[in-house]
């Protein structure tokens, strides 16, 4: 007998209460990973449940499951732009062959791309980055809008997935769903050759798990099958995931996820913090502390990589002046909420220097401060505070429509006649 329909937004999180985690994932054989398919889509979250898939080396077994539970099931695929020729064949066949209808490609952001990666070789010094902006970030507004979520992760790739089980409850209360938990390399091989399924064109190369093209290699004998992603990089998992373990990766939360507020949105901020010593010819995507950079002038200036430019009290943005052009970001932090010389730092960039670039506000910034900010030039602000995360998600600002102190030729001091005032 199949389980209450709940509301989708609280399906999930009273489902896994009613039942617990444990007593879900025990009505299950380990194996039986048709049956748990079957289950998450006709009881658990009927009509609320995405695939997400690869279309790798060991996406034909799922999604056969999926063509013969429902062919008309939402997959999404994550085409950031790096794939190999031969995936994006791979999609067609098994979209043709299955009757998958619902197939869905997901996009980077063109905008992201051309802000943080315009020569395409993020993944080269960044990997973390460039995961972010063409898998997690493209991939969160798809998954938010399903209770839950289906993926072909197994136990046996990684050491990190040795716990994983069919049923997660990720800490945004939502269902993740894992049909091969338990299947080893030879039960995906057996079940594909016993179904006749079509292997992935570079499997067969020694191909044993496929992501996007610049960061995956050949796996030798006796190797992990992941040990061919991200090859002597000290990285794992692309972000996408979490189990309940808290290992491959962290459980997503919403004031984690997004903290860069601009053009009305959170959006993906691959800047991060300067590390003390780091190379200023290798540097990238960092905010660079301005005696940092006037120490490290000439290297700064030739490295061609993205920089920011990190300014706070007691700076003198005056002293690079001449090279402000040469940063995309201009971060000037406010270390409280009473500390106001962050706005005659922004004036100066917008109204003597001219700057065009991106001026954002770090530090404390809380919702009271955001209406002066933007009056100065701020067109963007890192904001980890919650009440005033919502502020602005919520469209619920304070308004101002008196100025004792105006900004730029437009706005009128309280008490002053127009026609009295001095312009300079």
């Amino acid at each position: 007998m199949g389980l209450p329909k709940l509301a989708p937004a609280q399906a999930a999180h009273d489902k896994l209460k009613a039942l617990g985690i444990l007593a879900l994932n025990g009505m299950f054989d380990e194996m039986d990973a048709l049956g748990v398919l079957r289950y998450a889509v006709s009881d658990v979250l009927p009509g609320d449940l995405a695939i997400v898939s690869s279309f790798g080396a060991d996406s034909a077994v799922l999604l056969h499951m999926v063509a013969q539970v429902d062919p008309s099931m939402p997959v999404y695929f994550l085409e950031t732009g790096k794939h190999f020729r031969g995936t994006l064949d791979y999609v067609e066949t098994l979209k043709r062959q299955f009757g998958l209808v619902n197939v869905h490609a997901i996009h980077p952001n063109p905008d992201d791309v051309k802000r943080f990666d315009p020569e395409g070789n993020l993944w080269e010094t960044d990997p973390d980055s460039c995961c972010h902006i063409r898998k997690t970030e493209p991939l969160e507004p798809i998954t938010e809008q399903y209770g839950g979520w289906v993926t072909g992760r197994k136990r046996y790739q990684t050491t990190e997935r040795g716990v994983l089980p069919h049923f997660e409850l990720t800490s945004d209360d939502r269902i993740k769903v894992n049909p091969l938990a338990y299947f080893s390399d030879a039960d995906v091989v057996a079940y594909r050759q016993a179904h006749n399924l079509p292997e992935h064109p570079l499997y067969a190369k020694g191909y044993k798990s496929i992501g996007c093209a610049p960061c995956t290699s050949i796996v030798a004998e006796g190797e992990d099958p992941r040990a061919g992603r991200w090859r002597g990089l000290n990285k794992k998992e692309c972000g996408i995931h979490y189990d309940f373990s808290g290992a491959i990766a962290n459980p997503m939360k919403a004031a984690n996820r997004h903290t860069l507020w601009k053009d009305g949105a959170f959006i993906a901020d691959p800047f991060k913090e300067w590390e003390e010593g780091a190379d200023a010819s290798e540097a990238r995507y960092v905010h660079v502390p301005l005696p940092v950079f006037l120490a490290n002038r000439a290297a700064f200036l030739a490295n061609p990589h993205p920089l920011g430019l990190l300014i706070v009290p007691g700076d003198k943005i005056e002293e690079a002046e001449a090279d402000l052009s040469r940063f995309a970001s201009v971060a000037i932090k406010f270390p409280s909420f009473s500390d106001g010389r962050g706005y005659s730092t922004a004036r100066l960039l917008v109204e003597r220097f001219k700057y065009a670039g991106e001026i954002r506000a770090v530090g404390d910034v809380l919702q009271d401060q955001i209406p002066h900010m933007r009056r100065c030039g701020f067109n963007a602000l890192v904001v980890t505070h919650e009440p005033t995360r919502e502020a602005l998600i919520e469209n619920r600002l304070p308004e101002m429509t008196l100025f004792y102190q105006p900004v730029g030729l437009t706005e009128i001091p309280l008490g002053t006649r127009p026609f009295l005032r001095r312009v300079s």
